[in-house]
């Protein structure tokens, strides 16, 4: 196969994780016989220095050139400022809509030597395989938004369409796990909550009647998260709920870095990424967990490029790695592994013969 893959390591531990995963990517071609051509552009931070934009015109048009876009993380304190015009961040929601990006996919199955790093009780964790379905292109991120002296208005808009294509990659995951969907909102409250809770309805009873459906609010789910997170499977809520859930939904694997996620719309291309940010406070030390933007490597080679055997090879071999007690500094004290030690301890454990060429 032949594929390009557009990089943006963006900011902090972003550039350290990015290598990292070039690097997999390499090897994956290398032993299976593809040709994976990576393009490197400049997002974020690191954009607004060196052009004045978060998403300049040149890594825009990258992306959408490429099969995939493999990103790093954005931001940092240099760029904090919440009242800046120009903001890192604004580079990664504009490349999100300008890609048609709109089904963001967080997968969480906590691995048992990084759950005992986890404050959540051994118990709890037991069982636990998630798979959150967060709407990404609209709501409050990108809705009107107005402020002056005495008040602030962010709107939050959702359309019948928007909701319906969502629901519909949702019911599709649903279909092929456990048969269950879990729709979280505040139907109680919100008109927008409504508008998300009759159009669930619907399209799962004409499409999915095979799916069992349940609606939960999203601050009982934020406990029940905690609580009882073995009860729930695929997980489809709105992007500003999502955002939030999925980032607590990380202490039940030990770490943010160990969450990977996956970015699609209605065609193969795909925006992969991990859930952390650039981490600021330790960006340059080479401690950061590269595993997320591994995991990250394996969904974009599964959903965009179709490489379901390659993808399985990855996610296998971090498994291993973490077994083996390949950790880094966010799990373990002693004993840590540096940035580069952890993505070769994944790379390592490749298996050493492609299965295509396997007796």
């Amino acid at each position: 196969m032949k594929a390009t893959i557009a990089v943006l390591p963006g900011d902090g531990i972003g550039t350290e994780v990015a290598a990292e995963a070039e690097r997999l990517l390499q090897r994956i071609a290398e032993r299976h016989g593809h040709t994976f051509t990576l393009t490197t552009g400049l997002i974020g931070g690191a954009a607004i220095d060196a052009t004045g934009s978060p998403l300049p015109d040149e890594t825009l048009a990258l992306c959408q050139a490429a099969d995939a876009v493999l990103l790093g993380a954005v931001g940092g304190p240099k760029w904090s400022d919440p009242n800046a015009p120009v903001r890192p961040e604004q580079g990664l929601l504009a490349l999100r809509k300008a890609l048609g990006v709109y089904a963001n996919l967080r997968p969480v199955k906590p691995h048992p030597v990084a759950a005992r790093h986890s404050p959540i009780k051994a118990e709890v964790l037991d069982g636990v395989d998630l798979m959150f379905v967060r709407e990404l292109t609209g709501g409050s991120y990108f809705g009107e938004k107005r402020r002056d002296a005495d008040s602030a208005f962010d709107g939050c808009l959702y359309t019948v369409a928007e909701i319906e294509r969502v629901t519909r990659h949702a019911g599709k995951l649903a279909r092929q796990r456990s048969g269950r969907l879990t729709h979280v909102d505040k139907a109680n409250v919100l008109e927008t909550s409504r508008l998300w809770r009759a159009t669930v309805n619907r399209v799962m009873a004409e499409e999915f009647g095979d799916i069992e459906v349940e609606h939960v609010l999203v601050d009982a789910m934020a406990m029940h998260l905690l609580t009882r997170p073995s009860s729930y499977d695929v997980i489809l809520t709105e992007n500003l709920f999502g955002d939030i859930l999925t980032d607590e939904a990380s202490v039940l694997a030990g770490s943010m870095g160990l969450l990977a996620s996956a970015s699609l719309g209605d065609g193969a291309k795909g925006l992969y990424e991990p859930i952390h940010g650039s981490a600021p406070d330790i960006a340059g030390r080479g401690i950061a967990n590269p595993y997320a933007m591994l995991l990250s490597v394996a969904l974009l080679l599964r959903h965009s490029l179709g490489l379901d055997t390659e993808a399985a090879e990855v996610e296998q071999a971090v498994w291993q790695a973490l077994d083996e007690g390949a950790l880094t500094r966010d799990l373990v004290a002693d004993g840590a592994l540096s940035t580069r030690e952890a993505g070769e301890a994944v790379i390592r454990r490749l298996p050493s013969v492609p299965a295509s060429s396997a007796a």
